[in-house]
């Protein structure tokens, strides 16, 4: 029991499997590195929070938690429903409240299929909900949840947020030299327009010419 962490490369994907017996940890800790992914395991949801970073702010008395940097980033918890203490749907519910934990994606394990309990997790966020004993089938569905959220993350970055700005900046000085050029173009039609208009209404035009004409006498 406690922790123990995958020797793995640092660029796969991190699963925090959080499970009080010790037997389903080493089941799932094996099924995600066979999936190839880093594995790090807890026996409880304190532990796992502790890991994340999580702990309440014993700056005030109210319920307020803050987040300390983790060390390692935890791409997905898979944690088992019933355990002593806090259960993982506790776990999954603090997660969900904390600003800096909630866009890491839960999924929930279980020996009993209760589709109260099952429904109460989907609500709160869970991404997906196996029954015991998990197989190599639903560690496969796992990725893409993570996939989602890195690509979020990426987004979000600062430095590809300044792109980001800069390219809609670049899009709409772009819009905006259309427009002016739409306009300088449209204008000049009409500038033509009225010049071809005054040119057919000049008195040079519309005087009747007499210099053909023979001028008869009495």
């Amino acid at each position: 029991m406690g922790m123990s962490a995958a020797a793995d490369e640092d660029d796969k994907f991190h699963v925090l499997a959080v499970d009080d017996s010790l037997i389903d940890r080493k089941l799932i800790e094996r099924l995600l590195k066979t999936s190839s992914f880093q594995v790090t395991t807890v026996d409880s949801g304190s532990k796992a929070l502790e890991f994340l970073g999580w702990h309440e702010d014993e700056r005030c008395n109210s319920n307020e938690t803050s987040v300390s940097p983790m060390e390692v980033e935890v791409n997905l918890v898979i944690t088992d429903y019933c355990m002593p203490g806090m259960t993982g749907y506790d776990l999954l519910k603090k997660m969900k409240e904390s600003s800096s934990l909630r866009d890491i994606p839960v999924v929930i394990m279980s020996s009993e299929n209760v589709p109260s309990r099952i429904t109460r997790c989907m609500e709160e966020g869970a991404e997906e909900f196996f029954l015991k004993p998990v197989r190599k089938s639903d560690v496969n569905k796992l990725r893409p949840y993570i996939m989602k959220t890195k690509t979020k993350k990426e987004i979000e970055k600062p430095e590809n947020k300044e792109k980001q700005e800069i390219i809609e900046s670049e899009i709409e000085y772009q819009k905006k030299a259309e427009s002016l050029q739409q306009l300088q173009h449209q204008e000049q039609s009409n500038n033509n327009k009225r010049k071809s208009m005054d040119e057919g209404l000049s008195p040079d035009r519309t005087r009747p010419r007499y210099s053909d004409l023979t001028v008869m006498s009495n």
